[in-house]
């Protein structure tokens, strides 16, 4: 658990084209704790959590053809994640305020479950259960 009472419930979510040299930066100039770095195939950061105080954020590589990652090169300037005890609860109060999903609620490989939307500037809003930092250790 990183130190944190209980893991973060806003966690921001951030893609570089370099995400390896943004953790070096995040973590080196910083602060931040690279509590964990989950590489692709290619060497691409497919996903990174990183601690600072009781906060984390979250990164990984543009490019690699995630959903999040298509709709974050044509969306705002940032994505967050935020975390909701119930998703389809939580996706249904969304959708009846008029709110765009860009991918209903889905089980994941992982054991979560979450769904994605944009807000009116374009930045990518995902909720879900996954709990950043609850896994490390």
């Amino acid at each position: 658990m990183i130190g944190m009472a209980e893991s973060p419930d806003i966690c921001p979510t951030l893609r570089y084209a370099d995400a390896k040299a943004a953790i070096t930066l995040l973590t080196e100039a910083f602060g931040f704790t690279a509590t964990a770095v989950y590489e692709g195939e290619d060497g691409r950061v497919m996903h990174a959590e990183l601690a600072h105080g009781n906060g984390m954020v979250m990164l990984g590589s543009s490019g690699t053809g995630s959903e999040f990652d298509k709709r974050m090169a044509g969306g705002g300037p940032t994505g967050v994640y935020v975390r909701v005890p119930d998703v389809d609860e939580h996706h249904a109060r969304a959708v009846a305020h008029g709110v765009e999903i860009v991918m209903p609620p889905t089980d994941q490989e992982y054991g979560a479950r979450d769904y994605m939307a944009l807000d009116a500037e374009g930045n990518v809003w995902s909720f879900g259960t996954y709990a950043p930092g609850a896994a490390a250790g």
